[in-house]
């Protein structure tokens, strides 16, 4: 007669752990193959392309396979500036979003949490937004700080601005742009985070004599910080690449543009592909370096 030791149990058919393995590998298969595809084939297209060196044939856009790393030295040294251009934006621009957008997200999350009506409304004109195409909203902006626009002629009449004053093409224009443009990306994380606080841990904290200024700094604020960093990471992100914004099209200039305009004009216009490629590999290995080390720094891998 078999004995079967207290507590334990014959594998069956169904527990197979080779069978539940080949399961879960075919469910990847999938996510896989599309990552591979719309992935890492064009991440390796776009490596190999910063690498060609000029065809020896001659022509404009013509290029042969080669390794030239010389291509990222050439990207750095002749667009410098709008490389830091383009990190000095985002990082303001995402600074402001924030400054901007966690207060917006605390009233509907914990001031609203017991009006329903009201908070939809509020998450609705959070979101509404995104109804209407990124380049509407744009080219909208660039109509009202027109030359002509009502707001450039008050500034004038008031003795702010001179006659020969203007908005569109400065910096001012482009980070208003990117903040205006990326707000929602920042506010639903961070309300999203502030919609799940225990109300109970902040009345604990005046229970036990704090002012709401040492509560919020104590409890709420450090509660929210996985939705800080969800936020900050999806409005960066993006905005690091953005040329629509920066463009001379819409509220940018000459001396407003980003490593996503350099690139654009590099593959669209120039055709100057490696160069183009470089930058994009360069600014792609920046944004992980980047955002590793300030989800290292931040201490929390509770990312919504």
């Amino acid at each position: 007669m078999a004995f079967v030791a207290f507590g334990s149990q014959a594998p069956t058919k169904d527990q197979n752990p080779r069978k539940g393995g080949r399961v879960a590998l075919w469910l990847l298969l999938p996510g896989l193959f599309y990552l591979a595809l719309f992935f890492i084939t064009p991440l390796i297209s776009l490596i190999i392309t910063s690498l060609k060196q000029p065809s020896l044939s001659g022509g404009i856009g013509r290029y042969d396979l080669g390794i030239e790393f010389g291509n990222y030295a050439y990207a750095i040294t002749q667009y410098a500036p709008q490389i830091f251009r383009s990190f000095s934006f985002a990082l303001l621009a995402t600074v402001l979003a924030l400054v901007i957008s966690y207060p917006i997200a605390y009233f509907i999350a914990v001031r609203a949490r017991d009006r329903p009506l009201l908070k939809g409304i509020l998450l609705t004109l959070v979101v509404a937004p995104f109804f209407i195409s990124f380049l509407l909203r744009t080219f909208a902006w660039k109509q009202i700080f027109s030359n002509d626009s009502l707001i450039v002629n008050l500034l004038k009449d008031v003795g702010i601005f001179g006659s020969d004053s203007y908005i569109i093409g400065t910096n001012f224009a482009v980070v208003f742009g990117l903040v205006y443009n990326f707000i929602p990306f920042m506010t639903l994380p961070i309300y999203a985070n502030l919609d799940r606080l225990d109300l109970r841990l902040v009345e604990a904290g005046s229970d036990l004599y704090a002012s709401p200024a040492r509560t919020f700094r104590k409890i709420t604020f450090p509660l929210s910080m996985p939705g800080i960093i969800s936020g900050t990471l999806l409005t960066f992100i993006p905005i690091s690449g953005d040329y629509v914004v920066a463009s001379r099209d819409f509220l940018g200039g000459p001396d407003t543009a980003m490593i996503g305009n350099v690139v654009e004009a590099n593959f669209l216009r120039i055709q100057d592909y490696p160069t183009a490629s470089a930058l994009s590999v360069m600014l792609m290995a920046t944004i992980v370096i980047l955002v590793s080390a300030y989800v290292k720094r931040s201490g929390t891998d509770d990312l919504l």
